[in-house]
């Protein structure tokens, strides 16, 4: 039974029978994964404390009580906005923290890096740029059009 001289379709039809359409990533790749999250997840927490610590002024030695007051009404403006901003921070790293182990649990569960949308594996060059990415970037920007 040879191929020779069969139409090019059917030599296609064939490679694809025998080819394995890859629907999720091996646990070796996961294992990858796993590493790469946990590093992100320990300079996530780290970060997320030292905002914590400056917003409750646990490192701080402080004037607040003795300083004198010409300038306080400046300053407490300033300090309000920069108070602000780092709430909005530590919103920020609180919720990058949760879909970092999220994305553990999906490789608990060997669904990581699969889209949620279309089915399709993640490309690893995102899953390692964005950890905790859920969706390919077609599909993101299919999603916000």
């Amino acid at each position: 039974m040879g191929f020779v001289g069969s139409p090019p379709i059917i030599l296609n039809l064939i490679i694809l029978m025998h080819m394995e359409i890859k629907k999720r990533y091996s646990d070796e790749e996961l294992e990858e994964f796993r590493g790469i999250i946990n590093e992100k997840l320990e300079v996530a927490h780290r970060d997320y404390k030292n905002l914590m610590r400056q917003l409750t002024n646990e490192d701080s030695n402080g004037v607040d009580d003795t300083s004198p007051t010409y300038n306080k009404v400046l300053e407490d403006g300033s300090g309000i906005q920069s108070r602000e901003e780092m709430i909005q921070l530590a919103q920020r790293q609180q919720k990058f923290i949760k879909g970092l182990e999220a994305a553990l649990i999906r490789i608990e569960n060997k669904t990581y890096g699969i889209d949620r949308v279309t089915g399709e594996l993640i490309p690893r060059e995102r899953l390692r740029i964005v950890p905790h990415a859920t969706l390919s970037v077609a599909s993101k920007e299919a999603r916000n059009k």
